[in-house]
């Protein structure tokens, strides 16, 4: 290839931000070549491959912005080991029709049975479909909500959380409010009601959550807020944490008997 020409396209490559292109376009000419392909078709096939590469940075870039604290997929539930009623109701969270609708999910149960698993699944399959995602804990909301030092700031945060297609608001209930942040909350969250999609995990029953907010009335405002027309998940279960805890400890317990048993062996003589 021309060396002016080379330099060429590799510049007007970067102006256009077609990074893909760039790398691609020499290999998959040599291969046009070989398989006796036309301009049109290698410039497609070019052309498509950029734009399944830019598909793909997209996607992963919205599972990198949501802030999920750590990958987990719904492919990786366990199913056998869901709650009931987490299983019977997996079905229609899966399609995600929830968010078009503007629906919330409330994942109430014990500790450890899947509830944040669940909602990162949900949450990164929604990324993986063009959602924009949210992921936070609800401790983590409030403190930023506070350090919002001006109502500018406030209303800039309150701006972005209402676009988010998905909220993920994990450990609801985990430790009680002041009657500031109770209110704060309430407030950012009622912004979204009715109209756009919040996941909610708690391991606390509705009829505790006064305990969260030491509030009757708000109490009673934020459940309202919350459940109307959202699906109630009943995620009380076996924990998945204590089961593998038990499970770890029989391995361990298995292989200290079978490193007993071989210097047993060694040392006996023949």
């Amino acid at each position: 290839m021309n060396p002016l020409i080379k330099e060429q396209i590799i510049h007007y490559s970067k102006e256009l931000r077609l990074p893909t292109f760039r790398k691609d376009y020499q290999v998959k000419a040599q291969q046009a070549a070989k398989d006796n392909l036309s301009f049109e078709d290698y410039l497609l096939g070019l052309m498509q491959t950029e734009y399944t590469t830019r598909i793909d940075n997209r996607k992963k870039q919205r599972v990198r912005s949501a802030g999920f604290p750590y990958k987990k997929y719904l492919q990786d539930l366990n199913r056998t080991e869901l709650p009931k009623d987490a299983l019977k109701k997996l079905g229609q969270l899966e399609r995600l029709d929830f968010i078009d609708k503007g629906q919330n999910v409330v994942l109430a149960g014990n500790p450890g049975t899947g509830k944040t698993h669940l909602a990162i699944a949900l949450g990164i399959k929604a990324c993986m479909e063009n959602y924009k995602v949210l992921f936070t804990t609800v401790t983590r909301l409030i403190t930023q909500i506070k350090e919002s030092r001006s109502d500018k700031w406030r209303r800039q945060l309150e701006n972005r959380f209402e676009k988010y297609d998905l909220v993920i608001c994990d450990e609801f209930g985990y430790i009680s409010f002041d009657k500031e942040a109770a209110e704060l909350l309430f407030t950012h969250l009622s912004l979204r009601a009715g109209r756009k999609s919040t996941i909610i995990t708690t391991n606390l029953s509705f009829d505790r959550w006064n305990e969260i907010f030491g509030d009757p009335v708000l109490t009673a405002a934020m459940v309202d807020r919350l459940t109307h027309k959202a699906f109630l998940v009943n995620m009380n279960g076996k924990s998945y944490r204590v089961k593998e805890t038990k499970n770890w400890i029989l391995q361990q317990d298995a292989a200290k008997d079978q490193q007993i048993a071989e210097t047993s062996a060694e040392q006996t003589p023949n």
